[in-house]
């Protein structure tokens, strides 16, 4: 049967309504009486609509490309963005304080965006491989590094948000059969890390101790051989994890990464420096009510009170405009979406092509929570866009390939399911 015919149609419409939703918003939020034309490429909106074509070009490229290419040059493209990745520190831009773009004639290209695509084939392929157990440590560790190797890279330019963004694959080794215990290690390391930052050391320390002898005693019941050791290592070392957050926090972020946590975390509160762009997204949002002020009604917006608006906060130009009604439809075309991949995931016959929807739908996943999240004050500015949606070419560009990978593995599964 014709590829065509094969395509997961549902995916594609949601993608385009999601991108054409964003070139709304983006020519909204920067809006301007005096060009308002939509192909003016000396704005944003002129050069996003440029961009979009430029992403519909490749996406075609790759759905005419053999199927099997993706993991046969899936090293290869690996490779090449780490080597990307170095060279910025000789030949990049720095914009916003962070090393992590080439600039190629006026146009930013950002190596990171496309480290995402380049990662999720990466693990695609390995985890794929006969001679690959997630269970066994050598295994294991090689998985890590492939993630790893791009995060150093990317943690150094520095840019911490974009790097966060490698926590999704976390969720594909959990489905791909890593132990429930790192899931849980993992789990408790981020909540010790925050119950330090809130409370007295002395609390974090009983906590921990009550946790452990919980989980010995839980144990304990469930297998009589279980030894105390491992839990008194564990004691010790999780004791001195949580000694050294203070120096992590303190001396390895930076200002405005502990600025944004201590916001977030209510330690303090700095309606205009570091916390003036949650603030003001906020009011836009709450502003907008039920259905919203109208597009290119919005007064926050038109007032450029939020910075950024167009990028990191462009929810709080859909909050403002379009309201909890238009807020609610972006949540739910993104779960839509996820749900869509995820189901497709598990019919899938080949291995290669089920990991690689699992990464797709996980790194989704991240980008669409942490961005709302922190335009609504759940998390900490991070500076991630939101897929699709926020302005930017690299981030369109690199989440329309990883979109149309995904469909040219799906058109060629081995079996048909309905959703």
């Amino acid at each position: 049967m014709n590829r065509t015919f094969k395509l997961d149609w549902l995916v594609l419409l949601i993608y385009f309504l999601l991108v054409i939703f964003g070139i709304t918003n983006i020519y909204s939020s920067t809006f301007d009486a005096n060009q308002p034309e939509v192909f003016n490429l000396s704005r944003s909106i002129g050069k996003q609509v440029v961009f979009f074509i430029i992403s519909l070009a490749a996406g075609i490229f790759i759905l005419s490309a053999p199927t099997k290419v993706f993991e046969r040059f899936a090293s290869i493209i690996y490779l090449v963005i780490i080597i990307l990745l170095i060279g910025l520190y000789p030949f990049g831009s720095t914009i916003s304080g962070a090393r992590s773009w080439y600039n190629l004639g006026g146009i930013g290209f950002q190596p990171a965006e496309f480290a995402k695509v380049a990662v999720s084939l990466a693990i695609a392929k390995l985890l794929s491989e006969i001679q690959i157990d997630i269970r066994l440590f050598k295994s294991l560790v090689q998985i890590v590094l492939i993630i790893a190797l791009p995060m150093v890279l990317i943690i150094l330019q520095p840019d911490a948000g974009s790097a966060l963004v490698f926590g999704a694959f976390l969720f594909v080794l959990f489905r791909e059969g890593l132990p429930t215990s790192y899931i849980l290690i993992a789990a408790g390391l981020i909540f010790f890390f925050i119950l330090t930052l809130v409370a007295p050391l002395p609390f974090v320390y009983v906590s921990i101790i009550f946790v452990i002898i919980s989980l010995y005693f839980f144990s304990k019941k469930v297998n009589k051989k279980v030894h105390f050791m491992p839990y008194v290592i564990s004691l010790i070392l999780t004791c001195g994890y949580v000694y050294s957050v203070d120096y992590i926090f303190n001396d390895i972020f930076e200002q405005r990464h502990r600025d944004r946590f201590n916001i977030v975390l209510g330690k303090e509160v700095d309606t205009q420096g570091i916390g003036y762009n949650l603030n003001q997204s906020k009011i836009a949002i709450g502003s907008g009510g039920w259905e919203g002020k109208g597009f290119l009604q919005g007064t926050q917006t038109k007032g450029g009170f939020v910075p950024e608006q167009h990028t990191d906060y462009i929810f709080s130009t859909i909050g403002e405009e379009w309201g909890f009604v238009g807020s609610a439809g972006v949540v739910l075309l993104f779960s839509f979406l996820i749900l869509r991949i995820l189901s497709r995931a598990e019919v899938q016959k080949n291995k290669f092509s089920r990991i690689y929807a699992y990464s797709v739908a996980s790194i989704i996943f991240v980008h669409f929570f942490v961005n709302i999240g922190m335009s609504i004050g759940l998390v900490p500015t991070i500076g991630i866009p939101l897929p699709f949606i926020s302005y930017g070419g690299s981030s369109l560009l690199a989440f329309t390939i990883l979109i149309f990978i995904y469909l040219n593995l799906d058109a060629n599964r081995l079996n048909e399911a309905n959703f």
